[in-house]
């Protein structure tokens, strides 16, 4: 499968859906790809596909029926949510894995834009706001920081200072 026909089921599977601000779900798949672009195509799909197993109907199997690529399942398994576990726990989970912890690094890079924060009410724009930094420092820790430059740079430039203070 191709980055073209993954980003098509991507568009597809969150056709209708829109993000917390608003805004149609597929930009924010998107913005998660571009950040993942820079280190190969296969983690770019699974920047598109971070969230379709929690959020649309697809299953894991029904993505590798379709041709995506085992590598790229793999890691949209290990960051998607697992029922009763905590959010600590799933980001201590998607840390052992080095492909999950880039796309998890990429997909809170773009939730912590102050662009979207911006459309929150006050009081989840703050708690988002720690949950983020919290996950990031066990996130950056484990990843290369080059790579995690790379992200940043493209998906929130603005984090760039947080990752040389770290």
């Amino acid at each position: 499968m191709t980055l073209a026909e993954v980003d098509a089921l991507a568009d597809r599977a969150h056709a209708g859906q829109t993000d917390k601000i608003g805004v149609p779900y597929v930009e924010h798949v998107r913005a998660v790809a571009a950040g993942l672009a820079p280190l190969g195509p296969e983690l770019a799909m699974a920047g598109l596909l971070h969230d379709v197993l929690e959020d649309t109907p697809w299953t894991a199997g029904e993505l590798r029926a379709a041709g995506v690529p085992d590598r790229v399942v793999r890691a949209v398994e290990a960051v998607t949510n697992e029922p009763g576990g905590s959010y600590e726990e799933k980001i201590r989970r998607i840390a052992r894995d080095p492909d999950a912890t880039l796309v998890k690094i990429a997909d809170n890079a773009h939730n912590s834009r102050a662009d979207r924060a911006a459309g929150l009410a006050p009081e989840p724009r703050e708690r988002l706001a720690a949950k983020y930094r919290s996950a990031r420092r066990v996130l950056w820790a484990v990843a290369d920081p080059g790579q995690v430059a790379a992200i940043l740079r493209i998906v929130n430039p603005d984090l760039l200072p947080e990752l040389t203070e770290g």
